[in-house]
């Protein structure tokens, strides 16, 4: 009796098909198939508070994405920074878009270290809070000077300050509150449906 044998072909749908975790975010509902500039703009920056929060955050972000197996989207490095360069306050801006999909594993990627750091996040806006309270300098407590430190550096090392939006954080000061402000929407990705807030939280006004 003869049996035929079902081989799926190499490039099947189910072989091509996104992780499933990408299906948690749903699609905006706005005209175009790409995000905006806010969007772009916004989970660039939520990455780099969390590689100012953690040394090695872009290798961290590489590991998350293969525990995730999202690899098909971020494959490497280089892939990684192109995704963010799409980010138009960047020294690196490629004009290139940024789709739904590539948009949703940068947002999962950061919501899921985002957890992994929780408590320190926690312990930063605290001490933040006691210290403008006590009207002391942020430099009295090391950690939350460590990251405010690291968070200028990165922004005015790779932001482009001929641009109006980023001539605007011409000081410490503000460049200190827009990284506690980063600091807050990184504990909101933290909280229960935190993933999918933060993701409807990039469109608003958009849709």
């Amino acid at each position: 009796m003869n049996r035929s044998v079902s081989v799926m072909p190499l490039n099947s749908p189910l072989q091509e098909s996104m992780p499933l975790i990408l299906d948690s975010l749903p699609d905006p509902p706005i005209a175009s198939s790409v995000c905006p500039r806010r969007t772009r703009t916004k989970i660039d920056l939520i990455l780099l508070a969390i590689e100012a929060l953690e040394l090695g955050g872009s290798e961290a972000m590489l590991k998350i994405s293969q525990d995730l197996e999202l690899q098909r989207v971020i494959q490497n490095r280089v892939n990684l920074w192109r995704l963010r360069s799409t980010n138009p306050l960047r020294r690196s801006y490629t004009r290139r878009l940024l789709t739904f999909v590539e948009a949703k594993a940068l947002v999962v990627i950061a919501c899921h270290l985002a957890r992994r750091l929780t408590v320190l996040i926690r312990q930063l806006l605290f001490a933040y809070q006691q210290l403008r309270e006590k009207q002391l300098p942020l430099e009295h407590h090391y950690r939350l000077s460590e990251y405010l430190e690291r968070f200028r550096a990165h922004f005015r090392s790779r932001m482009n300050p001929r641009r109006a939006a980023v001539a605007i954080y011409n000081s410490d000061d503000k460049l200190n509150e827009l990284a506690m402000e980063l600091l807050s929407e990184l504990l909101f990705c933290t909280g229960t449906s935190g993933m999918q807030r933060f993701w409807s939280s990039l469109f608003d006004g958009e849709v």
